[in-house]
């Protein structure tokens, strides 16, 4: 089963989903890992409380860029809330990698979370000026 999820990831890695810019977002964010030098900025257009489209643009190794990928193929599509909901448990079960032992790792693997669920918090106060 290992090798699956290898495979996995290695193909996240070389045909990422949801690569890129959006050109009007509603809200970005990017962070760094200055541990290693991992940059990751995800993209979000949010429309009507869901997120409509992701994208996620950055360099590093493979378990932060396929993650990003990862992460953007389940949140597309989410009401905010849900996408608020999904967490460290659900990224790690879908990278499947056991990384809990190798804590550099587990930080590149968390870093689009990071940055998701800073975009995602700042979203209420961007709604809200919207719809004002």
């Amino acid at each position: 089963m290992q090798d699956f999820y290898c495979e996995h990831v290695l193909e996240h890695f070389k045909y990422p989903s949801n690569y890129g810019a959006l050109d009007h977002p509603t809200v970005s964010h990017e962070e760094h890992n200055p541990l290693c030098g991992d940059r990751i900025r995800l993209d979000l257009l949010i429309e009507n409380d869901i997120v409509k489209d992701i994208r996620f643009s950055g360099q590093g190794c493979v378990i932060s860029q396929a993650s990003a990928s990862i992460l953007t193929d389940e949140i597309k599509g989410k009401t905010v809330e849900a996408a608020k909901l999904f967490g460290k448990a659900e990224l790690l079960e879908q990278i499947g990698i056991p990384l809990e032992k190798s804590p550099v790792r587990l930080k590149c693997a968390l870093l689009s979370l990071k940055a998701l669920k800073v975009c995602l918090y700042g979203v209420a106060d961007i709604l809200e000026e919207e719809w004002s």
